[in-house]
């Protein structure tokens, strides 16, 4: 049975306007999300995944940042449209978000069972024992014992894990269809991350909702994403199934990264890195983004904007060697290499 869309995201532009000019942090990008599925977007810092997570929730610092043209359909709905004030209704009950730091996600002033109750009642008409009741199922239900304690206890009395945990049962305390995590594991020790990874995996499979995981780390998408998204300097430069990706990286960015990632049942003197570094946004007007550290750039890949050419059914990629007849080019190279 075909599953449907949830978020459908199209030509999404969001710009900062600074004192250098326009600076197109996310530049035209179109993907889709499906009901319950699990849905990675990779990249370096600084290729736009922060702010695509940031633009769905309309939590674009404005100003210097704006959405300047594009459309995000939530259920057909297009959220760009709407009010601060509807907006408001929508996030935490459609669609939440787990943050990086929850230390700087969590108010330092208030105890946890207050923060908790707060965002089932925005949401639900819920009287304050309600309320607490459920935000102490939601602490149970991510793994947190001795809930009722923590309820009175405030975020610096808790361990980097138990806050993130915290984040999540605020997250998905509401039920709501889509969840954007952004970088959930990047504070915490590589223990604590498995168990948050595990963790979210069971509850997407227990809630049914969504999840937008934005991550650097290809290890975790290869463990619980089903697709993919690639991003670099503002773009989407491959999209496909997980397995895919690994097997076929069709884009010597998508390549560069695996290559990046240690692999145990090898020894090497040296770690594989991509040259040279992500542009700024808005610094490379005219060719390929990732030519100046491309070793197959050729001299079309710094004059002309490559589109996004299908690999398969379900992949994709924007490069010029995937074009009719010069994808074996890649192909071979890619495989002696």
């Amino acid at each position: 049975m075909e599953r449907k869309v949830l978020l459908e995201v199209k030509g999404l532009e969001t710009t900062f306007f600074t004192n250098d000019g326009k600076i197109p942090a996310v530049d035209h990008i179109d993907f889709k999300v499906y009901e319950g599925e699990i849905l990675g977007i990779v990249g370096e810092s600084g290729c736009g995944k922060s702010v695509t997570s940031l633009s769905i929730m309309g939590l674009v610092p404005n100003p210097p940042g704006k959405i300047t043209s594009g459309e995000i359909l939530l259920e057909g709905k297009d959220l760009t449209k709407l009010s601060e004030k509807e907006m408001r209704k929508i996030r935490g009950k459609d669609i939440a978000m787990i943050f990086q730091e929850p230390m700087t996600s969590l108010n330092p002033l208030y105890t946890i069972g207050n923060q908790l109750i707060e965002a089932i009642r925005i949401h639900n008409k819920w009287d304050k024992k309600k309320a607490a009741n459920h935000a102490i199922e939601m602490m149970k239900l991510v793994g947190l014992r001795r809930a009722e304690e923590l309820m009175k206890e405030y975020p610096h009395q808790l361990s980097g894990g138990m806050r993130q945990r915290v984040m999540i049962a605020m997250a998905l305390a509401c039920n709501p269809k889509l969840v954007i995590a952004d970088e959930p594991t990047t504070a915490l020790d590589v223990t604590i991350q498995a168990q948050i990874m595990k963790l979210m995996q069971d509850l997407n499979k227990k809630f049914n909702s969504a999840v937008l995981l934005i991550t650097h780390d290809l290890g975790v998408v290869a463990e619980i994403c089903e697709r993919v998204i690639v991003m670099y300097s503002g773009q989407i430069v491959e999209e496909a199934p997980v397995m895919e990706i690994f097997k076929n990286p069709s884009h010597p960015y998508t390549r560069g990264l695996i290559q990046s990632v240690p692999d145990m049942r090898e020894k090497k003197e040296t770690l594989y890195s991509i040259p040279g570094a992500v542009p700024k946004p808005g610094s490379i007007k005219v060719g390929c983004r990732f030519a100046p550290r491309c070793e197959f750039a050729r001299e079309r890949c710094f004059n002309e904007n490559p589109p996004i050419y299908d690999v398969s059914a379900n992949h994709k990629a924007r490069c010029f060697l995937l074009e009719k007849g010069e994808g074996t080019v890649y192909d071979k190279r890619a495989v002696e290499s």
